[in-house]
């Protein structure tokens, strides 16, 4: 049996989005609900994929189904394609899975040659329109589908303009258009070689291959990867039929959201230009009207348009994002989708909806995309130094937040100053979809022109990044990297600030703050908590770190590194004398001195958290990294330790490894070291009972030793723990829980777990070392080949910020149900950069496990991440 891989509008509906793709069902279903669409043809995700299989060919069978379809739109329009006096024009557009906006590419007006170009001024009365149109054509498919710039046509356009006088496209007439045309021609034949295509079946075959291409630009790849969207899902191609925005003042195009997406108030938000087609609103090349003026111009036209926007939402039960066109007095929507929105808003939303009886909190919880939080947990502006400044501009506030840095003028800029480090603002004329890895580094973005749905605002808005849009006061110099505001200039050495609540842009640094969890916000993560089933601990290395993890509902610490506690500058010097003392009595005199202030730790560490579990894990890192490489500092640190600089010198080179990430560290330095694990053990057991006594708390500690790949290593170095404990407690004349578990980081300790289970109470997969250690490379050096193996496919994502679930993962369920074989009750938790991520978090909750632990900026998003993957596949309570 024959594939289908073309289905008509009508053949289709919502439910087959992951086959027509998001735009492609919508349209479907839209058309079963009896609205306004302009009638089309999908081609299926199916046939990209076979596509891509088919060595980037459209294959025979698949361009005949395309051409039946075709030969069904024509009877349905009453047009034909490529007609001398009635002929059918089309729109080619991606449309994947999930919404991708501005990734990938798009083609109008499809159908025109010289021919049915006289043929539509003709049956229009319109020549104005008709070349109009032709020029549109001729510059999107010699943009996007052969790859000549877009700038070389935008030049022509200024060209003209400049010579006739005038300032906007819409002032040019029919016979400055009929010249646009003829230059644009000479200007493709000069860049190809040839002719400009005019058979429409060929220039129809030729856009959807454009389209299938598009899957793949390294715009849409970047995209897919920070927005976890997997390569073999590929896109499908809507083909609809063309409806005119841009027949004169009765003729308009528009885009829309349901409720503001800003700040999710339930109002039509919107704008629209007259005159125009769709590209025209979200390419910012002119400042489009607020849609309550059409109310104001044609009431008529506005209650259709409402009605329909409210059957959409009520239909979809979600805040729509729609694009339409009116074409001579008759309203078309062209696509409806669930929309971008910012995180203030998608809570907002979720919440209202719950209040409006739409949706249960359940179906409200998966409302939101758990990164999104991850924007209201990052500055905004310090309010007493917010009253001391002066905007020197205003422009649209199209994504909230507040951001500051110095000035960078292109997405490659932003990338590489962000990469050293720099705090940058991308300020563009206008951004397009080549600019999202420079939009992804920035701190903010800020536009001249465009507006709250041009591309900048909403890709912005996606990422949850600050954006000001349509800031038309700014002048932009990109050869001199300069701007100019009032007359004042501000180069890339210079900071600005921008607020994208308010619009404001100021021409100084202001100083941020962290918002609180409250309002629409605290509402929800409530809804999440009553729902999740998987606990939600941080990694926290201070009592800084663990209060703001418990203000942001962290329950309890994961991940305690006490290294980290080793670098304070109050305390290296003691760590170095332990590290270059020669025998073990030499070694427990600098311990000594570094016992107090590891336990004081532990007490702020114990205090913060009020009672919550903490999980502490031993010195980890190699002895080593303690100590400076650098003559010079050698030199000084010799002095400052009244030994000689050879003697130090030694100890350095002796304690240099060529592989310290699998070097001597972890246990191994409690084997061969006891006395440091002493030391760490009674700080830990006297802090929790110091707390205990003064809080009245009931602290039970968890010491996790890292690194263990064999039950014996891990029982000698219990054994010393177990010692230490008993003699404190013995000391103290006070009886203490607690717990000795382990870091499985090493494929061994998985694949032993049952074994390694006799002597640990608790797992925590320290997933950052587990997958270097399974993959065979480092984390630090994985950055210098790995966008090759993204370039090439081998990999979709970046192992270190995205759980293997496929090798990684299999360790872990291997070693999650060894050690629930042999310790029915053995506590599972994972503490790697994993912990903060959702589909990690979804893969954790489906394994089984207790809790994970992240930083505590991503709390928020893994009690968020928790909740759906319990909604989406529920534990037992």
């Amino acid at each position: 049996m024959t594939n289908k891989y073309v289905y008509l509008f009508s053949e289709g509906n919502a439910s087959m989005k992951n086959l027509l793709g998001g735009k492609g069902a919508n349209l479907a279903e839209m058309t079963t609900l009896g609205i306004p669409v302009p009638q089309g043809f999908i081609v299926t995700t199916e046939a990209c994929n076979k596509y891509y299989e088919d060595g980037r060919k459209i294959s025979d069978e698949i361009i005949s189904q395309i051409f039946e379809q075709l030969a069904k739109l024509e009877e349905t329009t009453g047009k034909k394609f490529g007609d001398n006096t009635n002929p059918l024009l089309v729109s080619v557009r991606s449309g994947a899975r999930v919404s991708m906006p501005g990734m990938m590419d798009t083609i109008l007006n499809l159908g025109l040659n010289d021919v049915a170009v006289e043929a539509m001024a003709e049956m229009t009365k319109n020549p104005r329109f008709a070349y109009d149109s032709y020029r549109r054509f001729i510059q999107m498919f010699s943009d996007v589908v052969m790859g000549i710039e877009k700038r070389l046509f935008e030049n022509k356009i200024d060209e003209l303009k400049e010579k006739k006088g005038v300032e906007f496209d819409t002032d040019l007439t029919a016979e400055d258009l009929k010249e646009l045309v003829a230059k644009f021609k000479e200007l493709y034949k000069k860049e190809k070689g040839e002719d400009f295509p005019s058979d429409p079946k060929n220039q129809l075959i030729e856009s959807i291959t454009a389209v299938f291409r598009s899957w793949d630009n390294p715009r849409a790849i970047v995209y897919r990867r920070l927005n976890d969207i997997p390569g073999e899902w590929g896109t499908a191609v809507n083909v609809q039929q063309m409806v005119f925005g841009n027949k004169g003042e009765t003729s308009g195009t528009g885009v829309a959201f349901s409720r503001n997406p800003a700040n999710g108030d339930k109002a039509i938000y919107g704008e629209y230009l007259m005159n125009a087609q769709g590209e025209d609103v979200v390419a910012g090349i002119r400042t489009p009207l607020e849609i309550g003026k059409l109310k104001e111009q044609n009431p008529e036209i506005y209650a259709e348009f409402e009605g329909i926007v409210n059957t959409l939402e009520d239909h979809y039960k979600d805040m729509q994002d729609m694009e339409f066109t009116i074409e001579e007095g008759k309203l078309y929507f062209l696509q409806t989708r669930n929309g971008k929105r910012t995180a203030q808003a998608a809570l907002k939303i979720a919440v209202d909806l719950v209040e409006e009886g739409m949706l249960t909190k359940e179906q409200a919880i998966l409302k939101v995309e758990p990164k999104q939080l991850d924007t209201l947990l990052h500055p905004a502006f310090y309010t007493e130094d917010l009253k001391k400044a002066t905007p020197i501009a205003k422009g649209l506030p199209a994504s909230p937040g507040a951001a500051c840095g110095k000035i960078a003028f292109t997405a490659d800029e932003a990338k590489d100053r962000a990469a050293l480090g720099e705090d940058v603002v991308l300020v563009r004329l206008e951004t397009s979809p080549e600019d999202i890895e420079g939009m992804i580094a920035a701190k903010g973005i800020l536009t001249v022109r465009g507006g709250m749905t041009s591309h900048a605002a909403v890709v912005a808005r996606g990422m949850g990044t600050c954006c000001v849009a349509g800031c038309g006061t700014i002048k932009v110099n990109e050869e001199k990297r300069t701007i100019e505001v009032n007359g004042k200039v501000y180069t890339a050495d210079d900071y600005i600030s921008i607020d994208g609540t308010s619009g404001n842009v100021y021409g100084e640094r202001i100083k941020t703050v962290t918002p609180e969890i409250s309002g629409h916000f605290a509402i929800f993560m409530g809804w999440a908590d009553e729902i999740r089933k998987l606990k939600v601990r941080a990694n926290a290395d201070s009592p800084r770190d663990a209060k703001q993890a418990v203000e942001f509902g962290a329950e309890g610490i994961g991940l305690c590194r006490t290294e980290h506690m080793f670098f304070a500058e109050d305390r290296i010097m003691a760590v170095r004398q332990m590290i270059t003392s020669k025998d073990v009595e030499q070694r427990k005199v600098a311990l000594a001195k570094i016992l107090p202030m590891q336990k004081s730790d532990f007490i702020g560490i114990y205090e913060a958290m009020e009672g919550r579990p903490v999980t502490i894990r031993l010195l980890d890192p190699p002895l080593h990294e303690f100590l400076p490489t650098a003559d010079q500092d050698i030199k000084d640190l010799a002095k400052e330790m009244g030994i000689t600089y050879d003697e130090l010198k030694g100890t350095v080179q002796e304690l240099h490894e060529f592989n310290p990430m699998m070097g001597h560290r972890g246990c191994r330095l409690a084997v061969s070291y006891p006395e440091i694990a002493e030391m760490q053990a009674r700080a830990i057991i006297e802090a929790a009972i110091e707390v205990n006594k003064s809080k009245g708390h009931n602290i039970v500690p968890e010491i996790m030793i890292p690194l263990v790949g064999e039950i014996k290593e891990l029982k000698y170095v219990k054994d010393v723990i177990v010692a230490t404990v008993e003699e404190v407690m013995k000391e103290k004349g006070v009886t203490l829980q607690y717990k000795v578990g382990t870091m499985i980081e090493i494929p061994r300790a998985a694949l032993t777990a049952d074994e390694i289970a006799k002597e640990a109470e608790f797992f925590s997969f320290g997933t950052n070392d587990l997958t270097q250690m399974t993959f065979g490379f480092s984390r630090d050096d994985a950055a210098k080949f790995l966008a090759a193996y993204y370039e090439k496919k081998i990999y979709e994502q970046d192992p270190f910020a995205k759980l293997d679930q496929t090798g990684v993962g299999s360790l872990i369920k291997i070693a999650a149900e060894k050690g629930k074989a042999t310790r029915p009750d053995i506590h599972l938790g994972i503490c790697g950069e994993h912990g903060g991520d959702p589909s990690s978090i979804e893969f954790c909750h489906n394994t089984g496990l207790d809790y994970v632990s992240c930083s505590p900026f991503r709390v928020p998003l893994a009690r968020l991440a928790a909740a759906q993957a319990q909604v989406k596949q529920p534990r037992p309570l």
